[in-house]
């Protein structure tokens, strides 16, 4: 019955979506283009507010635990496991403070109103994972960028969303070349849960009444060796994930 339900939810809220990336997409141009970077910062974290919110129709809620003082004036590198696109909202909307660029897959740079064009235009990487040269090469701007700017590198080690909750082991190629080249940033290890839920069923219909919940760790300096680091990171975020089926 519930799933009957989503039919007609889903419809509505990719009508809500839609809308929403379509009305900012210029939006966000003006705000570039007019007054500049930080009008078009703030314009992408309300429009992800606004995405948010359109997956209310869908009876999805949010939880964002954060109980550490993170300072905004140095770099930082928010590592979290990753089980749908709808994680991405809520970082970019309760870390909006400390300016989040992704590394993402270069196809979501075209065709996709609001976002592709953020992704081109806010400084994120765009990596062509049957390029690792070029991956290479994106992943070292990202990590001078965020030292430059004390601004913050969102990465997804697993590399590929997890369908079920269940955390994937970590590929730690693209977290070293972060942490190498920008040497003064502070680590975030971020867990996702429930994300998932949201796509149970595929991409249509999509799944009711979801509680989506980030649980903020303990930040972690970048210091001795990097597979350690990254080990360490990757046990706190593996202990926060609670997969249910």
């Amino acid at each position: 019955m519930l799933k009957l339900l989503s039919y007609p939810l889903t419809i509505l809220f990719f009508i809500c979506f839609g809308l929403v990336l379509v009305i900012f997409h210029p939006i966000q141009w003006f705000c570039l283009k007019i007054f500049g970077y930080d009008a078009h910062k703030r314009s992408v974290s309300i429009l992800n507010w606004f995405i948010m919110a359109s997956t209310g129709i869908l009876g999805t809620r949010y939880k964002f635990e954060n109980t550490h003082q993170i300072p905004t004036d140095r770099p930082l590198i928010i590592v979290t496991n990753h089980q749908s696109m709808y994680d991405i909202p809520p970082i970019i909307w309760f870390m909006r403070k400390y300016h989040p660029k992704f590394v993402s897959k270069i196809e979501l740079g075209k065709g996709i109103p609001s976002v592709s064009f953020n992704l081109r235009n806010s400084g994120s990487a765009l990596i062509d994972r049957k390029d690792p040269k070029q991956s290479i090469e994106e992943l070292q701007k990202l990590g001078k960028y965020i030292q430059k700017h004390n601004r913050s590198a969102v990465i997804f080690p697993e590399g590929t969303r997890s369908r079920t909750g269940e955390p994937k082991p970590f590929r730690a190629t693209g977290l070293k070349v972060l942490m190498k080249h920008a040497p003064s940033a502070l680590i975030i290890p971020i867990s996702i849960n429930n994300s998932w839920k949201l796509l149970r069923y595929g991409k249509f219909p999509m799944g009711l009444g979801s509680f989506v919940q980030f649980k903020v760790h303990a930040p972690m300096e970048i210091h001795g060796n990097a597979d350690a680091v990254i080990a360490e990171v990757e046990k706190q975020i593996v202990s926060g994930i609670n997969p249910t089926k």
